[in-house]
């Protein structure tokens, strides 16, 4: 543990060195109807809100106290920690809950008959798992880059940090030299409480939102303006807002993420349609009870599956506006859409094989905000396999693609390159 603290206060330190600078936070969201919801007449008038993507993972191993902390160094109005649960009940931020591709868990020999094969949300998965680790046995782990063949650099900060508790994400926004939000994504909400089990086979039954909303409180940190919490998942956003918020005493700005909203491209089930949906509809459940007023907006739910392109019609996003959410927070792949390489392999990429985008910005953005929903875009990255090329055929750089979107009105953006997120923030003035 001594080593755990002198890592903490080491980069606690160096934030507090840093230049304080004056941070713009989106407004407060309004009550209505017990929902927190936004006035787009106000956030048009404020600079766009840059979330560093699980710290700033172009430059550091992912979901990291050093990756975080770089995050704010660079300007980052949020820093965003991925949430899976412990065997103790501990929230640690990983990507996801498995654990073999970020840590060093498969050098371990101690831990070899720990690797094993589950289903989350619906897909067969190899590895090691968090839920069956203690968080003293995580604490004997190391981080690594995810991205190693492709973030080659990062790879020399392997081993040098630790996997942090959400506690600890807390923690260090707390000790930063200006107000930074926290942004956590609440990972597979479903398998934790109801699906997934441990691997001894007894029931995981955690809820993630639960202990999310217990350590805000423990560690005194509820300013609703610096708490965004974000989910693929509806039932548990709306259970935030309904329930675990209120008897808290606390509030937050709830995002629903979206997976693909693309009809012609969203083949994958697990991306294109929600996992809690399809999973209470498939057990008979009451949907109404889980998913208030939404059959009124969506007849179908219920009879077939409700996917995340139903969920950008108009009465949809009044729906979630009215319920639960603040913003929505959907793919930019979604936003500014792609030539499908299926269909026409010869105009869906340049020469150089860079996707080609086909057409103007979709109205999603709009839309949202007719709704009074404000909207963040994921994921911006200015690694060359994630770039893509204009109607034309000319390369964009990752500033060019987010320029677009801003545009069109976008209010914030998730990207692994916080520094230059806040560059291009920084020339909206």
């Amino acid at each position: 543990m001594s080593t755990r603290l002198a890592e903490f206060r080491t980069i606690a330190a160096g934030l507090r060195r840093c230049l304080a600078a004056v941070l713009i936070l989106l407004p407060a969201g309004c009550a209505r109807d017990g929902a927190a919801v936004s006035e787009h007449a106000a956030m048009s008038v404020q600079r766009p809100f840059v979330i560093a993507h699980r710290g700033a993972s172009g430059y550091r191993p992912e979901h990291t106290l050093a990756g975080y902390a770089l995050a704010i160094e660079q300007g980052a109005d949020a820093i965003e920690p991925d949430l899976v649960v412990t065997r103790d009940g501990v929230l640690i931020a990983r990507h996801e809950n498995e654990i073999g591709g970020t840590t060093d868990v498969a050098r371990h020999p101690e831990f070899a008959d720990r690797r094993t094969r589950k289903r989350v949300d619906g897909e067969e998965i190899d590895g090691w798992f968090a839920e069956d680790f203690t968080l003293a046995e995580i604490r004997t782990l190391r981080a690594r880059e995810r991205l190693a063949d492709l973030r080659a650099a990062n790879t020399q900060y392997d081993g040098q940090s630790g996997i942090p508790t959400f506690a600890e994400v807390i923690a260090l926004a707390a000790a930063a030299p200006r107000p930074v939000a926290i942004y956590p994504e609440t990972k597979h909400p479903t398998y934790f409480a109801a699906e997934g089990r441990y691997l001894d086979g007894t029931p995981i039954r955690r809820s993630l939102s639960a202990l999310l909303v217990d350590e805000l409180v423990r560690s005194g940190f509820t300013d609703p303006a610096r708490i965004y919490i974000q989910s693929f998942e509806l039932a548990n956003l709306i259970e935030l807002r309904t329930r675990l918020l209120p008897a808290a005493g606390i509030d937050a700005r709830l995002m629903q993420l979206y997976g693909d909203t693309d009809a012609v491209r969203a083949d994958n089930e697990s991306f294109a349609l929600p996992y809690d949906l399809r999973w209470h509809a498939a057990r008979g459940d009451d949907l109404d009870v889980l998913y208030p007023g939404l059959r009124a907006v969506l007849p179908q739910l219920g009879r077939a599956a409700v996917s995340y392109g139903d969920l950008t019609a108009p009465v949809a996003l009044a729906w979630m506006r009215e319920r639960y959410a603040y913003g929505i927070a959907p793919w930019k792949d979604d936003l500014l859409p792609r030539h499908d390489v299926a269909v026409s392999s010869s105009s869906a990429t340049t020469a150089a094989g860079l996707p080609r985008l086909r057409g103007p910005v979709s109205p999603l953005i709009a839309a949202a905000h007719a709704a009074g929903l404000a909207v963040h875009a994921y994921t911006f990255r200015a690694d060359a396999p994630y770039l893509v090329a204009d109607e034309h055929g000319n390369a964009l750089s990752m500033e060019q693609e987010l320029q677009r979107l801003l545009d069109a009105g976008l209010d914030g953006y998730f990207t692994d390159f916080p520094d230059r997120g806040v560059a291009v923030r920084e020339r909206q003035r």
